[in-house]
């Protein structure tokens, strides 16, 4: 399973951007091997954390600050999965990570893409 992420970027605070995940080796329209999809993300010196997720069969979660800003979706017929982030804030900057969970084989992970959010 290969997880390829792209989107990142520098950007300006109050600005958007749209992180894309597309996977091989693994098929996002099979849900009864896919348990989670989401996208997680890392400040440096902090722990990673989650931002949003897909749980099959649909039902989508968000961490606390990012609720109303970014939104996360997934086209099956690409294999993709995106988060889209609009008002971005000075703490929103980190590395953000695919994420794919696959009981009981467990977890697959992108190599993660860098968002830079300037005040």
């Amino acid at each position: 399973v290969q997880l390829v992420e792209s989107g990142g970027g520098l950007v300006q605070a109050g600005g958007s951007l749209r992180l894309s995940c597309v996977a091989s080796g693994i098929t996002f329209s099979n849900s009864a091997s896919i348990n989670a999809i989401g996208w997680y993300r890392q400040a440096p010196g902090k722990q990673r954390e989650l931002v949003a997720v897909i749980v099959s069969p649909g039902s989508t979660n968000y961490a606390d600050s990012v609720k109303g800003r970014f939104t996360i979706s997934r086209d099956d017929a690409k294999n993709t999965v995106y988060l889209q982030m609009n008002s971005l804030k000075s703490e929103d900057t980190a590395v953000y990570y695919c994420n794919v969970l696959v009981p009981p084989v467990g977890a697959y992970w992108g190599q993660g893409t860098q968002v830079t959010v300037s005040s």
